[in-house]
């Protein structure tokens, strides 16, 4: 009895030299080393570390180094190696099926709308991941994605007769394309240059600032003017990492890791637009779609919605938010979006 009142106290008492020690994040992300991501990910940590007085440190596995999303998971789970990652929401959908909520196709047709949606989805998001073990430091944009391939392309035959990539195991963008009678080809978003190189696959979606930062800008002839989904990382952190940082330090990472993220937000959109045009320097063509093939591709995302809907593959409550939000932003009748 008495050992069962002793316990809690020794633990009391032994918490602030537990929370005096360097807590350490080790966070593995596919963006390489001297991309914007990168620089700002690096300026928050050193900035973490000053205000923590060196209690708090980051450190960054860039550049895929740690492997594939499962290799990542795996460690992040194992507690060892890694503490979290920078990761997007195909990786995050094997943990938590909500992750890709910003990524179905044509959900989002401008940046209007992801301004209206993301302060009342991003809470959420940050629920749900909190509910499977993860704690979200941020959500940062990384942009529209795109179709390119590396062959020309004029509409709806050329895709279905592409050799076309799809993050591995990311089920929604899987489900679009062979709703659209494609034939994708799911890969690890690593095997993806070489798999350019080889002719594995020669059509691809991502954003402008992505393809050029991942370096497969070299290998791709045309871009389908056309957003099909909204991308976006996520900076997560196994909670139980995360309860060994004092609540004072949570609080000061916290906030560093947030306005980090809405930095990014920011500056990516410049990016897409220099990549763009840096590409189309290169050669690239930018391919206008017709209204029928635009309609087409429309129709495919609703129609992958609706299955998603049926089958709950989304939450409801998530879906409502986001149409909430959308409508909220809707100009009135005979004006302007």
């Amino acid at each position: 009895m008495i050992r069962r009142f002793l316990l809690p106290i020794l633990l009391l008492a032994l918490a602030p030299a537990l929370f005096a020690q360097t807590q350490t994040l080790r966070l593995a992300t596919l963006a390489p080393d001297g991309s914007p991501w990168m620089r700002e990910l690096r300026a928050a940590a050193e900035q973490v570390k000053a205000e923590t007085g060196g209690r708090v440190e980051i450190r960054y596995f860039p550049g895929g180094v740690m492997g594939n999303d499962q290799a990542v998971l795996r460690r992040i789970r194992q507690g060892g190696q890694l503490q979290g990652g920078v990761l997007t929401s195909s990786e995050l959908s094997l943990v938590y099926p909500d992750a890709p909520v910003y990524t179905l196709p044509f959900m989002f047709a401008n940046w209007a709308e992801i301004d209206r949606v993301r302060p009342k989805v991003d809470p959420l998001l940050a629920s749900g991941f909190a509910e499977r073990g993860f704690h979200m430091l941020g959500a940062s944009g990384v942009g529209f994605a795109y179709l390119m391939s590396a062959k020309p392309m004029a509409g709806v035959e050329d895709v279905r007769r592409a050799k076309l990539w799809v993050p591995q195991n990311d089920a929604i963008a899987e489900m679009t394309f062979r709703e659209g009678g494609a034939s994708p080809i799911p890969l690890p978003i690593g095997d993806v240059f070489t798999s350019l190189q080889t002719g594995m696959v020669d059509m691809v979606a991502n954003t402008p600032a992505g393809t050029v930062a991942l370096q497969w800008h070299g290998r791709l002839k045309s871009l389908y003017d056309l957003p099909l989904v909204y991308v976006v990382g996520f900076i997560v952190v196994d909670q139980r990492a995360w309860a060994r940082i004092a609540p004072a330090d949570q609080a000061i990472v916290d906030r560093i890791f947030k306005a980090a993220s809405a930095r990014v937000d920011q500056t990516i959109r410049r990016d897409d637009v220099a990549a763009l045009e840096a590409m189309k320097k290169q050669g690239l063509t930018v391919v206008t779609p017709t209204p029928t093939d635009a309609e087409y591709f429309r129709e495919v995302g609703r129609r992958v919605l609706a299955r998603l809907e049926a089958e709950q593959g989304i939450s409801p409550a998530i879906l409502k938010a986001i149409r909430d939000a959308k409508a909220a932003g809707a100009a009135p009748a005979g004006g302007q979006p």
